[in-house]
């Protein structure tokens, strides 16, 4: 067996509580890592696709990544990945913090949950096994009670992971909160939803086997030089996390605003700024599993009785500038909430703008809201967070997420419902960095910031592995193809890997991985067959989609984001070319006219079947 593997996961069944152990074939590990890999080789290979994503029978892979519990920095990374409620399509949701090397700690490298129990349930998994425990005075209790409580039943050292009401109300937008109130998330694509469909209330883990290398004093060489170099870069992350980076985000003219209809929100950005807001309310900093640069912050309010993760730079667009809420603490208490409730604070925070436009224009009235009286700000936002939290009124149908929202309301909102393929879009806009809008159209899980990046490198970051030094005109179309191509296929193998997004920032390139990874687990590795092994992986999550139907026609923008102009910033009157960008990139790929990978890349990448 290979190192950096135990080489086995659980098979977990709900309906009939039982599970066994399943060995993974190492050369499945060494062309598709574990993580999203592992899970889209074995979802691929079946005919889940057709089935519901909220049916007993679909199943969910919850998986580390090949370097979780690991030395090596910023890799604490675990991915939930199923077929979507929200999009219908491919779906991974990441999680970092501690619970996942606890996970890896029992001895195993993911597991595949199936079936659905006939009461609420919680798992304790420990290298003794897996123990089904009754959840029934768990269930309705928000994640937050729900982490209280279960502390006092099992081992103080063990990790949580837990959904709150927004899951079990089924809601495509719920996610999967682990370790409240510190609170890391996987978020995206109705993760929570997908356990809530299984009565599946928690997973309780506890673990203490330790995983071997390859060449354990020859990796530790190297982290003696490469992990002062992530910490030189990623200083800013380490002072002030996500947050500190908002009000260059709108100098950029990537901050969405009011739905995403403004351009410039310089004092506001300013007030809600991590380096506004962390004085005030810092209670201390958090890092993951191994990790050195310790970006998170956890905040602390004691007179409106909020403690936990102090909001991300997501969930600020979001919830803050793009619902024109400029108030820390109602922002603070927004964040709060949704991560209580279980909703993901980006396609929250959506849904949030889109009411708030939706009853400016008069498509909504009290009448939907239960006779709350909505404007922009943070009022309005945290009460309609609360009414999605409690499933009632207009929160019922902002619970569904943006585009079935429009659909149900009617009206020209879906003219202002922004999502790529069901996926809300995250805090960064794409006529502020055109490269995004290429990424945002093609990535595989639909709207999503992380399967690209290519805005780091607008703004100075560079990636010396590419030969990228200096920064492109971020609203410049004609050059992003390649960019995005690499930067995709890069960012592929990050997850499978359990690697933090963050090493980006710390200029870890592919050439530092591929020897991470022959130290770790003594396979021939080099920049080309990493580079291989993502686009490998970015075109079998493609395959996946299109056998549920995906071509071109998807790969879209909203009309918000391609045929408005924003009225003033940085990015005044910039919009993609979205036509030529998508010709380059599908040749570049050797995709067909349609989007679909041709059956010579297929061989090529060895996915032929």
């Amino acid at each position: 067996m290979p190192n950096c593997i135990f080489g086995k996961i659980i098979r977990i069944d709900l309906t009939s509580r039982k599970y066994h152990y399943e060995d993974i074939n190492p050369a499945d590990v060494e062309k598709y890592f574990l993580g999203s890999g592992y899970a889209a080789l074995k979802l691929y290979g079946t005919d889940y696709e057709g089935l519901d994503p909220l049916s007993p029978e679909s199943p969910v892979y919850m998986m580390a990544g090949l370097f979780v519990g690991s030395p090596i920095p910023g890799t604490p990374k675990f991915t939930v990945s199923s077929k979507s409620p929200l999009t219908g399509i491919w779906n991974e949701a990441t999680v970092g913090g501690h619970w996942p090397s606890e996970f890896r700690f029992t001895g195993n490298d993911g597991m595949i949950i199936e079936g659905r129990s006939d009461s609420p349930v919680y798992l304790y998994i420990t290298e003794a096994g897996v123990e089904f425990r009754d959840a029934a005075h768990l269930w309705g209790k928000d994640t937050y009670e729900t982490g209280s409580l279960l502390s006092a039943e099992i081992d103080p050292k063990a990790k949580l992971a837990c959904i709150g009401q927004a899951g079990e109300n089924l809601s495509p937008i719920s996610s999967i909160i682990f370790d409240p109130p510190i609170t890391r998330v996987a978020a995206r694509g109705g993760t929570g939803a997908v356990w809530g469909s299984k009565n599946l209330k928690a997973i309780a883990v506890r673990g203490t086997k330790k995983l071997e290398y390859f060449d354990f004093d020859g990796l530790r060489e190297l982290l003696k030089t490469d992990i002062p170099l992530v910490k030189e870069f990623t200083q800013g992350l380490h002072n002030f996390g996500t947050s500190g980076g908002v009000e260059a985000v709108e100098m950029y003219g990537d901050l969405p605003i009011k739905n995403w209809l403004l351009g410039s929100y310089k004092e506001g950005a300013k007030k809600i700024s991590g380096q506004a807001m962390q004085p005030v309310y810092l209670d201390k900093h958090y890092a993951c599993f191994a990790c050195p640069i310790r970006c998170g912050k956890i905040y602390k309010v004691p007179e409106k009785g909020l403690y936990g993760h102090g909001p991300e730079y997501e969930t600020i667009g979001m919830l803050g500038a793009n619902c024109l809420n400029d108030d820390p603490l109602l922002l603070i208490e927004a964040n709060e909430l949704c991560n209580r409730y279980g909703i993901d604070t980006i396609s929250g925070g959506a849904g949030v703008a889109f009411a708030m436009e939706a009853f400016e224009k008069g498509i909504i009235t009290e009448k939907d809201t239960g006779g709350l009286k909505i404007s922009w700000g943070g009022e309005s936002a945290v009460a309609l967070v609360n009414k999605m939290g409690r499933n009632e009124d207009i929160g019922k149908v902002l619970l569904k997420g943006v585009k079935k929202a429009a659909e149900l309301i009617g009206g020209n909102s879906s003219e202002f419902a922004v999502h790529t393929k069901g996926m809300e879009y995250p805090a960064h806009d794409p006529r502020g960095h055109v490269g995004m809008a290429l990424n945002y159209a093609t990535g595989v899980r639909g709207a999503c910031h992380l399967e690209g990046l290519t805005y780091f490198y607008d703004r100075g970051i560079p990636m010396a592995d590419f030969g990228y030094i200096t920064p492109p005109n971020p609203h410049d179309s004609s050059d992003k193809p390649p960019i995005v191509v690499n930067y995709q296929n890069y960012l592929a193998t990050f997850n499978p890997l359990g690697m933090c997004k963050f090493l980006f920032v710390g200029r870890v390139g592919p050439k530092m991985v591929a020897r991470w990874l022959e130290k770790a687990t003594g396979w021939e590795f080099d920049m080309d067959k990493l580079m291989k092994t993502g686009e490998r992986l970015f075109n079998l999550k493609r395959m996946y989609n299109v056998k549920l139907g995906i071509s071109r026609k998807d790969d879209v923008l909203p009309p918000r984001l391609y045929a408005w102009g924003k009225p003033d910033g940085k990015a005044k009157d910039v919009l993609p070319d979205m036509g030529n960008m998508l010709y380059k990139y599908y040749k570049l790929r050797n995709w067909t006219e349609d989007g679909i990978p041709t059956p010579e890349k297929l061989e090529e990448l060895g996915l032929s079947r």
